[in-house]
């Protein structure tokens, strides 16, 4: 289970689940008020103003082994997701 971070009025977190082109799945949080003028998860991972997608509390998990690595904060290249989602559960 991926934890919280604590509420702060500059952070404005989305849960994401992402596929690499390596096959790998990572799961994990990201701060849509990073860039400012995106409310929608989607516009924010298809915005070309950053190359990278920053994610925190991630678990990393490869395709042929089951337990996660978990991560405290993960840069993701935008050019190696394949797909991305987000937790239909969420705010």
């Amino acid at each position: 289970m991926i934890q919280q971070l604590p509420p702060d009025k500059n952070i404005e977190d989305r849960i994401i689940r992402l596929k690499l082109i390596d096959g790998s799945q990572v799961n994990g949080l990201v701060n849509i008020n990073r860039l400012k003028g995106y409310d929608r998860l989607s516009d924010f991972i298809a915005s070309p103003n950053e190359p990278f997608l920053v994610l925190f509390n991630a678990a990393l998990y490869y395709p042929d082994t089951g337990d996660p690595t978990k991560h405290r904060t993960l840069f993701i290249n935008k050019q190696h997701i394949i797909w991305a989602e987000p937790d239909e559960d969420q705010k």
